[in-house]
């Protein structure tokens, strides 16, 4: 859990709520996807104890460090899609959080393309 401490007492926010903070912005690039045509990827955002499985939160001083997982369309330029992730990551948890974020680290983990999206959705 992060810590933020006011003149009212401590304000504590799960690392549950910053992996789903990550995730959501994540999504909301366009290329990035749900499913990875073996229906895991994205879509399975939480493990066993509501844990979110494709962020990893570290935790350095009163700064947070994020090791992301995506998957991202076929056709989509990964480099451009990656750094918008980072971007999109880095200010959606600052802003929710009032946590800085040192750094957003993307590893792109799969590629898909649209034909398996859409077989995956019938």
């Amino acid at each position: 859990m992060s810590d933020n401490k006011n003149m009212h007492g401590s304000i504590q926010i799960a690392d549950e709520v910053i992996g789903v903070i990550a995730v959501t912005a994540a999504l909301e690039v366009e290329g990035v996807t749900e499913g990875s045509g073996s229906g895991k990827g994205l879509v399975e955002f939480f493990g066993k104890k509501g844990q979110v499985k494709c962020v990893e939160i570290i935790k350095e001083d009163d700064n947070l460090i994020l090791d992301m997982e995506i998957i991202v369309n076929f056709g989509t330029k990964v480099q451009q899609v990656a750094e918008e992730v980072q971007q999109r990551v880095k200010n959606a948890v600052e802003t929710m959080t009032g946590i800085a974020v040192e750094a957003v680290n993307v590893a792109v983990s799969g590629i898909v393309k649209e034909k398996h999206l859409k077989q995956e959705a019938e």
